[in-house]
């Protein structure tokens, strides 16, 4: 979801790069690892639950703050009914919100053909725009598999210009990241077997299945290169963050043994991968137990680290123990991969962490949902409930946390900080009670704004 970090760059040019100096530093303050909010209101008030959708199915993937202290939704619909009035079909679009900083609706823009459009993250252009990730339906060439799919558009949502990348097989998107450099970098699932080895610089190495794919490009969202990693089983990337050296980590899931896995743990282990500039591999390694383990999102902190949020079902982790089925699972590694601390946050029942970020005094804001009614939890609605939960420096304390839901299923995918210190959450809810009451159809999108 996603998202999805500030890095803000201080000297102002004199001469031709003034302009462009100043654009990348606006850029670069809206990103998802920023610190300059002062304020936490929403440890007491009540939270303000906007649901949008028609008689079909909507969901909210990603959120982005924006530079007018406003904010940005990206997700799917399926309806033409409802809230959505652009769409003429019961294919799924991709679905861009634009909210002032009250939780107004600005504008919403849909994208899509005639197949299956799904959304994944976005992230905001220097000049005010957006550059929008998900997968496309090629239906106009013959296939029903997707392909990675991404669009940018200017402030007002008019698109300006899209991308496909993929081969005959299902190739997707997963997570957007905009880069100090002013391009993007994407991950994405690549049938290596379907497109025989293409997808790289080098189309000889050959694995099966789906890969980790990642694709670099410029700010006018040409390709500038593309490399995939992996094994013969599932490898699925969804997490991307920058690091100080000029390269990249990418962090997911993956059941390979094998190829360019050398250290697995269990059944699934959470995968990270440091690439360099270039695309080219320079370290992996493998987290968790023995059991199933994902890593969804990553972010840097001060020291050169990196933490990871994901969920955890293994009862021999190596610094944490399992609280119940699944937990949510958070870890901090070395510039080098070493694991340094990890912590499990649940109850007996189901609990995931899908996105991370810092916000206000250097604390970790963490989206993604619950089942539980006991451990570090007290209250759920019904199935899975929408989960938002803030934690300090080092994770080791709950500072905050929030659910919502009803008596059907209930998720969030992605959370952020606003300047004015609202925290969004964005999501989707199957429930037509509890707290959300108002539901328009199968699925709804749900944003919370905690003011």
């Amino acid at each position: 979801m996603p998202l999805e970090f500030s890095t803000l760059i201080q000297m102002k040019r004199l001469s031709y790069l003034v302009g462009f100096a100043l654009l990348v530093n606006a850029f670069w303050s809206c990103r998802k690892e920023k610190n300059t909010a002062v304020v936490m209101p929403w440890t007491t008030n009540s939270p303000q639950i906007l649901t949008f959708g028609g008689s079909l199915n909507e969901s909210a993937q990603a959120v982005v703050a924006a530079p007018d202290g406003g904010f940005a939704v990206l997700g799917h619909t399926q309806s033409e009914d409802g809230d959505v009035e652009e769409k003429t079909n019961t294919g799924f679009d991709l679905w861009l919100m634009r909210f002032d900083a009250q939780g107004d609706l600005l504008w919403d823009r849909t994208y899509g053909g005639v197949g299956n459009e799904r959304a994944a993250d976005l992230v905001l252009r220097p000049e005010g725009g957006f550059v929008l990730l998900g997968s496309q339906e090629n239906l106009e060439r013959g296939s029903a598999n997707p392909d990675l799919w991404v669009v940018g558009v200017n402030a007002n949502g008019t698109l300006q210009w899209e991308q496909s990348f993929g081969y005959s097989g299902a190739d997707y998107g997963t997570h957007l990241l905009a880069i100090s450099d002013g391009g993007y970098l994407l991950s994405g699932v690549l049938d290596v077997t379907a497109s025989n080895g293409l997808g790289n610089k080098s189309p000889t190495r050959k694995h099966a299945g789906g890969d980790y794919w990642v694709l670099k490009l410029n700010p006018s969202g040409e390709l500038l290169w593309r490399n995939y990693f992996g094994g013969l089983q599932t490898d699925t990337p969804y997490g991307l963050v920058e690091a100080t050296d000029g390269g990249f980590l990418i962090a997911g899931s993956s059941d390979s043994a094998d190829t360019d896995i050398t250290s697995n743990i269990g059944s699934y282990d959470a995968w990270v991968v440091k690439i360099n500039g270039d695309g080219q591999k320079q370290w992996e390694r493998n987290y968790g137990g023995s059991q199933i383990d994902n890593a969804y999102g990553i972010a840097s902190t001060e020291n050169k680290s990196f933490v990871l949020v994901g969920d955890s079902r293994s009862e021999d982790l190596s610094k944490a123990s399992n609280k119940g089925g699944a937990d949510l699972w958070f870890w901090e590694i070395a510039s080098d991969g070493t694991l340094l601390n990890e912590k499990t946050i649940g109850g007996s029942s189901f609990e995931v962490g899908r996105s991370i970020e810092k916000i206000t005094n250097k604390k970790w804001l963490v989206a993604g949902s619950s089942r539980s009614t006991d451990g570090d939890l007290t209250t759920n609605q019904g199935q899975n409930d929408l989960w938002t939960l803030v934690l300090d420096s080092k994770a080791q304390q709950v500072v905050w946390q929030q659910t919502l839901g009803g008596s059907q299923i209930d998720f969030a995918y992605d959370a952020t900080q606003l300047s004015n210190g609202t925290v969004v959450t964005v999501g989707e809810s199957s429930s037509a009670d509890g707290d959300f009451n108002n539901n328009a159809g199968f699925s709804d999108l749900v944003i919370i704004l905690n003011q």
